[in-house]
């Protein structure tokens, strides 16, 4: 009965996955490119920044009807009396369509500057999306490293427990001083300590991956990629002539000042005539108009500010000053981009010189551990060689895993700041 009870439960596990259209191996496995589109779809982060399209979206539109038709209506209901008139009680109605003729360019110029508007939005939601894809990348890294470093921990661990026995039973012999136990046991509690905070290193890696692609923190997680050495064959200015030209921060900046500029215009526009043309109807005693209570009116008009005190002269001052404000800005912008560049590119190239030269580190080190065993066994090493021998066999290891996934890490970091949008590397 038991057995049946169990195999119940296995096929209605199986049957709700299906249900639901997701497999067991789904649910656990996730490669680095399937991280990233969760990511896309899912970060909180890009939804904010498309929200930003849809305010520009709708604030072109608005700029688009102040220069339309408008249509005003009004009512008015009044009531009088008092010592020196009879009481009475009247109302007023009336319904005003208008559109401008002429504003001196500025509702024409107030468009173009929100149509810029859309396209800035546009260029900060792709650039909030590559940087949440270098966020993915560098996440699923973290979590590589750490498990990787988790193993070697691991295995320092073992060593230094198998060490320890042997220890112990060399002392029982008779053959080894009990100071040696101590010093292997007091090792042994030390790698597991650098054990500890290695796994928590992994546990908060795994979290941090899964905030950032919003996925289930209770559901198991299995990465199905891994580092794989590709060599990245632009030479420093090429990068830095790409991301000049690429980066949608840059593009950003670059539009910040031609709206700046434009904004000018828009204050000078001011003392400039303001026409407009309006039709009117009214009508009084009555809700609505009657064919003996009516008029209409049409007409032009016309309006020109000859004297502000100084307000509109204010205006285009505080434009061109915001004009030189927004240049600054671009070069900021642009020295930033340069300096991350050649940052990520020199971190890069570090890396990669790290990742050949430990290559055949961990061998050595590895003969060397064997051998500080052997002799320790045979009677003939110290104590002292095992735990240099282990220290760097561990260094060694540690040191190779890190190169991996640092020139990894940089190289999507330099894909990044150069405005690479498709820079998902393994």
């Amino acid at each position: 009965m038991m057995r049946k009870s169990c195999l119940k439960r296995v096929v209605l596990l199986f049957a709700g996955c299906f249900l639901w259209n997701i497999s067991l191996g789904a649910c656990a496995a996730l490669s680095l490119d399937e991280a990233v589109a969760m990511a896309l779809n899912q970060n909180p982060q890009i939804k904010i920044a498309a929200k930003g399209e849809e305010k520009a979206a709708a604030n072109l539109n608005a700029a688009k009807g102040a220069n339309g038709f408008s249509i005003s209506a009004s009512s008015k209901f009044s009531i009088s009396d008092g010592a020196d008139q009879i009481y009475t009680n009247g109302n007023s109605n009336g319904i005003t369509a208008s559109m401008p003729l002429y504003t001196g360019g500025k509702n024409e110029l107030n468009i173009d500057s929100k149509k810029d508007a859309i396209t800035t939005s546009e260029l900060n939601t792709a650039r909030t999306q590559e940087n949440i894809v270098l966020d993915t990348i560098k996440a699923y890294y973290d979590i590589l490293e750490a498990k990787k470093t988790v193993d070697v921990d691991q295995e320092s661990v073992d060593n230094y427990q198998a060490h320890l026995t042997n220890v112990q039973q060399l002392y029982a012999a008779g053959s080894k001083a009990r100071v040696e136990v101590l010093r292997s046991d007091v090792e042994l509690s030390n790698a597991r300590q650098t054990l500890i905070k290695a796994q928590n290193s992994y546990d908060i890696a795994v979290s941090t991956l899964k905030n950032i692609i919003k996925m289930d923190r209770d559901e198991p997680l299995s990465l199905t990629d891994d580092f794989s050495y590709r060599v990245f064959d632009k030479d420093l200015y090429s990068c830095l002539d790409y991301a000049m030209v690429n980066r949608k921060d840059l593009q950003a900046a670059k539009l910040a000042v031609s709206v700046a500029e434009r904004d000018i215009d828009i204050a000078a526009a001011d003392k400039k005539p303001q026409v407009d043309v309006s039709v009117s109807t009214s009508w009084d005693k009555q809700v609505l108009p009657s064919s003996s209570d009516y008029n209409y009116t049409a007409g032009v008009s016309a309006s020109w500010n000859l004297f502000d005190s100084n307000v509109t002269n204010s205006n285009i001052k505080a434009a061109k000053v915001a004009v030189e404000e927004a240049t600054l800005e671009l070069e900021k912008e642009q020295d930033d981009v340069d300096l991350a560049v050649r940052q990520a590119y020199l971190n890069m190239k570090e890396a990669e010189k790290r990742f050949t030269s430990t290559a055949n580190a961990i061998k050595q080190a590895q003969e060397d551990n064997y051998i500080a065993n052997e002799k320790y066994k045979a009677g003939e090493g110290l104590m002292l060689d095992i735990i240099d021998a282990q220290l760097a066999l561990s260094t060694a290891q540690l040191n190779y895993i890190s190169a991996q996934y640092d020139y990894a890490r940089y190289k999507a970091t330099l894909e990044n700041v150069m405005g690479l949008r498709d820079g998902v590397t393994k």
